[in-house]
């Protein structure tokens, strides 16, 4: 579970999508370039750079350490970068954070629900949380509720679900609002082959029914390479390679992402 400092910076980076403006003639939604972060002599990332496209799911995976939840943290402003640029939306993450939140969501790994609550009592909290109006409250909720496919488990208390049901609660928070931008950390983290298929299928039809960009973090391959149209390999704060799952297994010549990774770090 969050501690109530984290669970607070993790709701004020939810936000609807409320102005567009602008938007549609970029090509791409995150620009990430010469990204360097160090916590004191330790250098977490080295300089990555790469850039994600509007609409697509992009993968950042790589190994305990690599630098992707760095790297993830920076981009959802909750920390900042010690030199480089990262852009959302033409929106700085050093400069412009209170614009970026309006605009992305982000679930982290570890992230928790306030288990006193019905699954609907916390999806009507976070809507009105945000929502100029009871009207939009509603129709943030019906969202959340269609995407939870909870059905009327939304009316027991969260500590009685179990931890996909859980989940899957937390990734309809994170959709329900509609935003530009959803950052996903390992989102099936731990869950049994029946419940990481659900949120996979969450997660791919709400980014293609609403055209909402993902960025995810898998240790999961079959699960990036299933959802993702673009994956990054990052190992020791470097980007080692990146494109399309085929264009990775072809460049490597390996028949999974798993391989193709081993073989881009040149790891035994």
């Amino acid at each position: 579970m969050l501690s109530t400092s984290d669970s607070i910076r993790f709701k004020l980076i939810l936000a609807s999508n409320t102005s567009s403006q602008g938007w549609s003639n970029m090509s791409y939604v995150i620009k990430v370039s010469k990204l360097r972060k160090n916590f004191g002599n330790i250098e977490a990332l080295k300089g990555t750079s790469f850039e994600v496209s509007e609409r697509e799911i992009f993968g950042l995976i790589g190994p305990n350490g690599a630098g992707k939840t760095t790297t993830i943290r920076i981009l959802s402003t909750l920390i900042s970068p010690t030199s480089g640029s990262v852009e959302i939306f033409g929106y700085s993450v050093v400069k412009e954070q209170e614009k970026l939140r309006r605009i992305i969501s982000y679930l982290p790994e570890d992230a928790g629900a306030y288990g006193f609550l019905s699954g609907l009592e916390y999806l009507k909290f976070m809507a009105e949380f945000y929502s100029k109006n009871s009207e939009e409250a509603n129709s943030i909720v019906a969202s959340g509720t269609e995407i939870s496919s909870l059905g009327n488990r939304l009316k027991d208390r969260v500590n009685s679900y179990s931890k996909g049901m859980k989940r899957r609660l937390l990734i309809a928070r994170a959709l329900m609002m509609k935003p530009k931008l959803a950052i996903l950390d390992e989102p099936t983290a731990g869950l049994d082959v029946i419940q990481a298929i659900r949120i996979r299928e969450m997660i791919k039809t709400y980014s293609k029914q609403f055209g909402v960009t993902v960025l995810l973090s898998s240790h999961n391959m079959l699960e990036v390479e299933y959802l993702c149209d673009r994956v990054a390999l990052i190992n020791r704060g470097i980007i080692v390679a990146q494109g399309t799952p085929s264009e990775l297994k072809m460049q490597f010549n390996a028949i999974n992402l798993e391989q193709a990774f081993m073989e881009a770090a040149q790891i035994e």
